[in-house]
């Protein structure tokens, strides 16, 4: 199945060639929020909260697609994990525009600080796919990531957000977004096999993607689909699958 998908995208090559060019030309390209990357929710010190979250990856970490980056992944993800714990949360974003997995794993993770991290969310592997990387080229970089990850924060708990279907992206058009969405299926089956044999957790996908839920460029998430996103992963972030079913659902 993987190489039926893999040869049906390389003959749509052309599509994705030149659709893509005029995609780039047409679609606005907006920068990270305005705002501090780290923040603080509860009553303890910093040096004693219970929880510290770091959201890693590509622009959906970094918080593109909002004005304040209160509004942003990390901290509406912070505000839930507070709110369903009562436990203090010291939060941390540190995301790239158009980053690959391997970029995140050369130049993101050495650079970080190796602060106490207990939770990490990984949001990568769109760029992967619109770049057109294969299997094998993803195994090797996201691999290599969720090594790179284990070895500096051992006792993280690692979550993938795996990508959302591209064919419900409103800046792609048809064509394009039925490439890349080939493309990002074999992004999710080997990102989801690497989380098992790496002592990682993959999410699912959004189950729900709506125009509501995306800025106005029409590829990165709105307020509202960060806060979606946020409900979706806590439960995956704390372990509770049912929980993370439960309270997706409250923004459908």
């Amino acid at each position: 199945m993987s190489f039926q998908t893999a040869f049906l995208s390389w003959l749509m090559f052309p599509v994705y060639v030149w659709q893509g060019i005029g995609v780039r030309r047409r679609v606005e390209r907006m920068p990270p929020p305005d705002g501090a990357v780290t923040g603080f929710l509860g009553t303890e010190a910093i040096r004693d909260t219970a929880i510290r979250l770091l959201v890693i990856g590509d622009s959906s970490a970094a918080g593109v697609g909002v004005a304040n980056i209160e509004d942003s992944l990390a901290p509406k993800l912070a505000e839930r994990l507070y709110g369903l714990t009562g436990l203090s949360v010291f939060w941390r974003t540190a995301g790239s525009n158009s980053a690959v997995s391997a970029e995140v794993r050369d130049h993101v993770v050495p650079n970080l600080a190796r602060e106490a991290f207990t939770h990490i969310v990984l949001m990568i592997g769109t760029n992967d796919a619109k770049n057109f990387h294969g299997a094998r080229k993803f195994k090797k970089g996201f691999g290599g990531l969720l090594y790179a990850l284990k070895a500096k924060w051992p006792e993280a708990r690692i979550v993938w957000s795996p990508p959302v279907d591209l064919k419900r992206v409103p800046a792609l058009p048809r064509g394009l977004a039925h490439v890349l969405e080939l493309r990002a299926r074999i992004i999710r089956r080997m990102g989801a096999r690497l989380c098992v044999e790496r002592g990682a957790i993959a999410s699912t996908s959004l189950p729900r993607v709506e125009p509501a839920g995306f800025s106005r460029d029409g590829f990165h998430a709105s307020i509202e689909g960060y806060a979606y996103y946020a409900n979706h992963l806590v439960g995956y972030v704390l372990g509770d699958r049912s929980r993370a079913d439960e309270t997706s659902g409250a923004l459908r």
